[in-house]
């Protein structure tokens, strides 16, 4: 069985990435198992490119086989915002709601709060420093008029996802992984390691 190490600290994602991969070949550490490493800069233009540095760069701190993840919300009126800056948005010590108020302040300027979004998620796995698998995966959506529901996490309760009728913080979460776009990118990852 294979060692994955998750290069993330959100507990969040852990929880969700562990359920995701709970059928596949491997066993999944944190980067809580090692001592504290200093996270890396992400300084990409592109989901992709991120996730592909934070990938090598925590290979190379741990010595072991990485799978790095970056991923955000993308709102078509604020031409793509938050994008890759989506932890970081309005500064990273900023609460989810703070986040929400400043988003819904621009698409009020901009001419309306119901503008079509996607979440986006990148995901790439580094052993030493050759990347061996990377993929993509998304979900459609649009941005509700307010915040809804107290299931998820960040962005959630303002993605509004059509074929529910609800946002993704008032889905189960079993309904979320089936619809998302983490769970796109590691349903991916899963079969790519079932096919090894």
């Amino acid at each position: 069985m294979t060692t994955l190490v998750l290069a993330t600290t959100n507990p969040n994602k852990v929880r969700e990435i562990r359920a995701l991969l709970r059928d596949a070949p491997v066993t999944i550490v944190g980067l809580d198992h090692f001592p504290p490493i200093e996270p890396p800069v992400e300084d990409g233009a592109t989901f992709e490119e991120n996730a592909a540095i934070k990938a090598r760069y925590y290979a190379a701190a741990t010595g072991g086989t990485v799978v790095a993840e970056d991923s955000g919300l993308e709102i078509d009126a604020l031409g793509g915002v938050p994008g890759v800056e989506s932890a970081r948005f309005a500064g990273a010590e900023t609460s989810y709601p703070e986040k929400f108020a400043r988003l819904y302040a621009m698409l009020d300027a901009a001419g309306g709060r119901d503008s079509t979004a996607r979440f986006v998620c990148s995901v790439a796995v580094v052993r030493g420093d050759a990347m061996l698998f990377s993929t993509r995966g998304t979900v459609e959506g649009r941005i509700s008029p307010d915040p809804r529901g107290e299931h998820g996490f960040g962005y959630d309760p303002i993605f509004f996802y059509p074929p529910e009728g609800r946002t993704l913080a008032e889905v189960s979460d079993e309904t979320k992984r089936a619809v998302s776009h983490r769970g796109a990118a590691f349903r991916a990852l899963a079969a790519w390691l079932e096919a090894r």
